[in-house]
Formats: C-alpha cells, structure tokens, sequence
C-alpha cells in the first residue's frame, strides 16, 4: 500500500512539475519571466482561475481550447505534463520496490533516496531540453551546463551520509579513478558528436549539428556512463531517422528534394528520447546485445 500510496504522490507530483515546465517552455524562448504575470491564455490575454490549471484535467475540460476566445492550445501541455508524470511515478515506483525490501540498510536508503531525487531532476531536464530543441531547436547552455556539472557530482563525487569506507576513499585512487572515468566518459560522448559535425562540415561545407548537441552527448554520460549515452545515442539516430523517412513520405514535403535536404531535424530531441530509454531500460538492452554478439 505504501509502495502504490507514493507512487500516485510523486506522479502528482510530476504533473506539477510537468505544468510549471509548460509555463517554462512558453516563456524563456520569448525571455518573459517564469513567475509574472500569472498563468494566461497566449492569444486574448486573461488569467486563468485556479481550475483552469490542474494539471492534465483542466486541458480535458477545456478540450484543448480557451474558455474565453476558444484558442487552441496545443497538445503539448498535456503531453508534457503526462510524460513528466508518468516519468516521475516510474522511478518511484522502482524506488519504493527495492527500498522495502529486507535488511536494505539505513544510510543506503537515504543514499537510494538522493538518487530517487536526482533522477526526477534528470528526466524533468531531458524533458525540457527535448520540446526546447523540437520546438525552437535551442538546448540552451544555461541548462546543459549545470546539468553536466550535477551529473558528474552524482557520478563521481560520495555523498555526505555514505558509509566510513566510501568517505574514507574520497581523495584515493578509488574517487579519482570514478572522476577521470566520468570525465573521459563526458568527453568521447561530446567528441562523437564534434566529430560527426566536422566530418558533415568538410564534405558540405556547412554546419550539419550544433554545439548544444555535443553537450547534451557528455550530459547524458555524466548521468548514465559512456555505454549508456552510446546506446542513446544510437536509439536517438535511428528515431530521427524514422522521422525523417515519415517526413520524406508527406508529397508536400517530397515534391522539393532541395529544401527537404536542407530541413533541419531536432537532434536533441531524439537523443534525449534516447537518454529516457536508455535510463529505464539501458542495462538489459546492453546485456541481450552482449548475449546476442557473443561477448
């Protein structure tokens, strides 16, 4: 009961977090700030009442539109919220499975804990950068930055409550060798894709992939290792791939190659896909592969 209890608390939770990030999403491409004026419908202007912003339900209600001028308002709102949700009720639900379970030790429940919390942080900036990119095609460093430096200090760095031991090695050869290891990781990650865009840059003459992609490479390995952000980095061409060959099919889109060659895909957007599955559900991909190849 406690398990289900706290997962239907952390997903309201996410449906919170999912409606503020919409607000979010909305504003820092126009640089209007994220706390005033208060929520308001984008075409006509009035506020909204309390229950025109629960979350997910008050989209419903409206059927997608404003009650007063009957704007749309877009899949996006729900969708957000619904993934950032479900997101979040996952990871607790995981959470909550392993941290009943007996004899789970005390100050590895709270080290279990902090790490519930980072990854509600990981997936709700995934979730960000990937509508920012598929929208305004903008992984903004102001996001990718810190998310890079809080990935390595999960990654590599003991938390205060460790056990003696853990704290003991902070400085040896164990911590370092975590550090470099997250550190080489960030930088192979952010070198495939800076390596891609050289290769596109000498046989085009023209920029192929943005800088905010190769941050976003070495985030996703400062959070999930190097094999994880390469088995992201893998799903998410194959999903833009996909995309594209969709794309290619609409006659409209067809019937100029020209422009159709030029049309620029949200990178960003698959891999961080990409980093959602392979968060959830990395390890067994890697290990049926490795069973599968023989290794």
């Amino acid at each position: 009961m406690i398990r289900i209890l706290g997962t239907i608390f952390v997903g309201l939770l996410g449906l919170a977090f999912g409606s503020f990030l919409n607000v979010c999403l909305s504003r820092w491409p126009a640089g209007e700030s994220v706390v005033q004026p208060r929520s308001h419908c984008r075409q006509c202007g009035r506020t909204l009442t309390w229950w025109e912003n629960v979350p997910l339900l008050s989209w419903l209600a409206l059927r997608g539109r404003c009650r007063t001028c009957r704007a749309w308002i877009g899949w996006r709102y729900p969708l957000v919220e619904l993934v950032v949700g479900t997101l979040w009720g996952l990871v607790a639900w995981r959470f909550l499975d392993w941290a009943f379970l007996p004899g789970v030790p005390e100050l590895a429940f709270f080290r279990g804990l902090v790490m519930l919390v980072g990854h509600l942080v990981f997936y709700w900036l995934l979730v960000t950068l990937a509508v920012l990119d598929a929208e305004h095609l903008w992984l903004p460093n102001w996001l990718t930055w810190p998310a890079i430096a809080i990935g390595f200090t999960y990654s590599s760095v003991p938390l205060p409550f460790d056990d003696v031991v853990a704290l003991a090695s902070w400085g040896t050869s164990i911590q370092i060798r975590a550090a470099i290891a997250s550190i080489l990781a960030m930088s192979i990650a952010a070198g495939l894709i800076l390596l891609i865009r050289w290769v596109y840059w000498l046989i085009r003459r023209r920029e192929g992939i943005g800088l905010g992609d190769a941050k976003l490479m070495a985030m996703l390995a400062a959070w999930l290792g190097l094999p994880c952000a390469l088995l992201a980095f893998g799903l998410g061409v194959v999903l833009g791939a996909l995309v594209a060959v969709v794309l290619l099919a609409i006659p409209s889109d067809r019937d100029n190659t020209e422009t159709w060659a030029l049309k620029k895909m949200p990178l960003g957007t698959f891999l961080c896909v990409g980093g959602i599955v392979s968060s959830l559900w990395g390890q067994p991909i890697i290990a049926a592969y490795q069973r599968w190849a023989g290794f």
